[in-house]
């Protein structure tokens, strides 16, 4: 009887790790390529629940030699932006407002934090974001910290499960800028497209 109890929980946990792995073909991911001006970034985003304080989840932004979102076990999406594992593609100003819009309403605030790092960094960062694979559910700060571990510059930047440490650890980091971004928008009307599906993403 135990070894059929300790069976069914076994059974239950995995189904609990299930991932959804989407893999966009390679024309989708070459034609929404975008790459943005200025200095390569590392953005940390961090989804604080204004009720209890608690991180609710975590997205990197990663401005390499182009601008992807690595949204681990995240549920935004957008008909313009190709994505494969959790990586999404095509990410241009527009694109960062929506997913800002998608995650700060009333009930949520975003908080932002962006490094400015070396070509080389960035390109490391993204490198390691598009071969980490599918993230399972509440596994988003872990993800990160995993890609971020042993990248130059990201040295104190522990292992962890929360949001909220991840983005404590992020922000002792030299040269790290932040804002956050709060929204009143009711929760039914959060995340609204602004944009039709077919529209030239800017």
């Amino acid at each position: 009887m135990l070894r059929m109890i300790a069976a069914c929980f076994v059974a239950l946990g995995l189904a609990g790790c299930g991932v959804d792995s989407v893999y966009a073909p390679d024309e989708a991911v070459a034609a929404a390529r975008y790459v943005a001006e200025g200095p390569k970034t590392i953005t940390l985003y961090t989804v604080v629940n204004n009720r209890s304080g608690s991180g609710a989840h975590s997205g990197l932004l990663i401005n390499a030699s182009e601008r992807i979102l690595f949204d681990p076990a995240g549920t935004w999406r957008h008909p313009a932006v190709p994505e494969r594992n959790d990586v999404h593609f095509g990410i241009t100003n527009k694109m960062v407002l929506f997913y800002i819009d998608y995650h700060a309403r009333e009930t949520f605030r975003v908080q932002e934090q962006t490094l400015v790092v070396s070509p080389e960094v960035a390109e490391l960062v993204a490198t390691r974001a598009k071969a980490y694979g599918a993230v399972p559910k509440a596994q988003c700060a872990n993800s990160i910290t995993s890609i971020l571990r042993g990248v130059p510059g990201f040295e104190t930047v522990p292992s962890t499960w929360f949001p909220n440490r991840l983005h404590d650890a992020f922000d002792k980091v030299p040269g790290v800028t932040e804002r956050e971004i709060r929204d009143q928008d009711a929760d039914s009307n959060h995340g609204v497209l602004l944009v039709q599906a077919g529209e030239a993403p800017i």
